[in-house]
């Protein structure tokens, strides 16, 4: 029996490796495993649909998802998920003390769209009240100018959002042109230390620990994609890789309960461990539907009344079908 070809593209995460060295195989392919940064992979997936598999944006994939067939078929394999209160970058000499103080603020992001920004606008609204449109947007590249969305929005008219391809977001906020910054890759006027800029949440640990424990969520970035004249041929696919990714996930899961000699570089990773399971549960990464089924609907909600989808999409249109949470490896 002949094996499908595919080409998977991801980022290098730990949770892929086994599938990258061949200790995992995806039943039924031959596979040619690249990785690349996500912004890369995204880019050429999305426009020019280079590869048959590969991680995808969850934000931009439910905006294509509310317009109809979208270039790719989602997998619950959710690759990247992080909290995102570390995310958010301010000016000391704006009166920024809390989250409510971006109130009428002008906020920079590489993507309004994105994943991490999408995000932590929900959590603005939730929390405090604050909608996008109480706020002024710039989007620009972060250190390179240059940067464009992957599907088109469906914000209202006079929408306070505005597009540069002249600058970068961590010069604006260098220079004080911005009051925030919110993204997913830390600016380098952070990094270099300027003295006027910092994290809106200094303890961003403690304040994400808080928000699980009040709302169970464990936010999702990106999730596995078949491309979709594969997935129409090959619909067997999406089970073989979903077993392939789980089984890969928790081979790397193991790693972190290695005591006789780390496997990971951090000294306290056992410890840090330890108290990931006791708040959030021995799962805490889970795929599948079921497990994540709060926070899908959660990320569709929010898509919705931040004007990127056009529809409130359900949780069962999201995924390849088939149960896919009951798939057993």
């Amino acid at each position: 029996m002949s094996r499908l070809p595919i080409t998977i593209a991801t980022w290098d995460y730990d949770r892929v490796r086994a599938l990258t060295d061949g200790r995992v195989r995806v039943e039924g392919c031959n596979v040619n495993y690249i990785t690349m940064p996500v912004e890369e992979c995204f880019e050429r997936a999305f426009f020019h649909g280079e590869f048959e598999v590969a991680e995808i944006g969850f934000s931009p994939f439910l905006i294509a998802l509310s317009r109809g067939p979208t270039p790719y078929v989602a997998v619950p394999i959710f690759l990247s998920r992080m909290f995102r209160h570390s995310a958010v970058y301010i000016r000391t000499d704006r009166g920024i003390n809390g989250p409510a103080d971006l109130r009428g603020k002008r906020i920079g992001v590489p993507e309004y769209q994105m994943s991490a920004v999408m995000w932590f606008r929900g959590y603005l609204k939730d929390e405090f009240g604050i909608e996008p449109k109480h706020s002024n947007w710039v989007q620009a590249g972060l250190e390179n100018p240059g940067r464009r969305d992957k599907f088109p929005l469906n914000l209202p008219e006079n929408f306070p959002l505005v597009s540069r391809n002249d600058v970068a977001l961590s010069n604006l906020l260098a220079e004080g042109e911005l009051d925030c910054v919110i993204s997913a890759r830390t600016p380098s006027c952070y990094i270099n230390g300027h003295p006027q800029v910092r994290r809106l949440f200094p303890d961003y640990r403690a304040a994400e620990g808080d928000y699980y424990k009040k709302t169970g969520i464990f936010p999702i970035m990106h999730a596995l994609g078949i491309r979709r004249d594969i997935y129409e041929s090959n619909r067997w696919l999406a089970a073989s890789l979903y077993k392939a990714f789980l089984k890969a996930k928790r081979l790397a899961d193991a790693e972190f309960t290695e005591t006789t000699a780390l496997k990971i570089g951090l000294p306290w990773v056992t410890a840090d461990y330890e108290a990931t399971v006791a708040l959030m549960g021995g799962d805490f990464w889970s795929y599948g539907v079921d497990a994540n089924y709060k926070t899908l609907a959660t990320m569709a909600r929010y898509s919705y009344e931040q004007g990127l989808s056009v529809r409130q999409v359900a949780v069962e249109e999201m995924f390849a079908e088939g149960n896919l949470s009951e798939t057993r490896v």
